[in-house]
Parts: C-alpha cells; sequence; structure tokens
C-alpha cells in the first residue's frame, strides 16, 4: 500500500503534509502535489493533515488515475520538504471543488526546496 494525493489537492496544495513526511516523498507541481509511491512507507502522518482530505490510501477503489499521476509525476517534479508559505491565496475557495483535475491540473513543476 501506498498513499495517493487527489485531484482534490489541485488549487489547494496547503502542504501541511509536507512538514510531516518522516521520508520526504512529496514532489511539487504547479498547482499540486504528489506523492511517490516507491518512498513512501505507508505510514500515514500525512492523511489526517490534509485540510482538503486530498491523501488516501490507494486502496481506496478508484484511484488508478491519480496513482498513475503521482508515480508519473513525482519522477519529474522537484522535491518539497518544507512549507515555505507557498498555499495559494485562493486555496480555501477551491477546498471541495469537483472536476478539479479537468478545469485545473498542470504538468508544470513548481518550486521545491
Amino acid at each position: 500500500m501506498t498513499y495517493v494525493v487527489t485531484e482534490a489537492c489541485i488549487r489547494c496544495k496547503y502542504m501541511d503534509c509536507v512538514e510531516v513526511c518522516p521520508v520526504d516523498c512529496f514532489y511539487e507541481g504547479e498547482n499540486m502535489l504528489v506523492i511517490n509511491p516507491s518512498e513512501c512507507i505507508d505510514c500515514g502522518v500525512c492523511e489526517p493533515e490534509c485540510p482538503a482530505e486530498a491523501i488516501l490510501p490507494d486502496t481506496e477503489p478508484g484511484l488508478e488515475k491519480m496513482l498513475e499521476v503521482n508515480t508519473k509525476y513525482s519522477a519529474e517534479w522537484p522535491n518539497v520538504t518544507t512549507n515555505a508559505g507557498q498555499t495559494p491565496d485562493d486555496a480555501d475557495e477551491h477546498k471541495g471543488e469537483e472536476g478539479k483535475f479537468e478545469k485545473y491540473f498542470s504538468p508544470e513543476p513548481g518550486k521545491g526546496d
């Protein structure tokens, strides 16, 4: 099992999860985070830290697409280990919004550390 960042993270990117990850397996895109499933140790400390409830175990049904997104982009985007004030100002406005992947997903990398 591994944990997966879902589309609920898009345009929220709160980054509370990054601060608690003991193995630094988060990678930053322009408007979301992903987890490298090969690096994740399945400890689960990140899941309750996410205000957008965007982190789920890969055993949840329907996460195949997002597991692929996490795998692909964790190999391309920079690693991020601290929340250095990178949460978007309008994050709360997008929390809980439906269809965010189709509307807003960006394959562009974030800044990382």
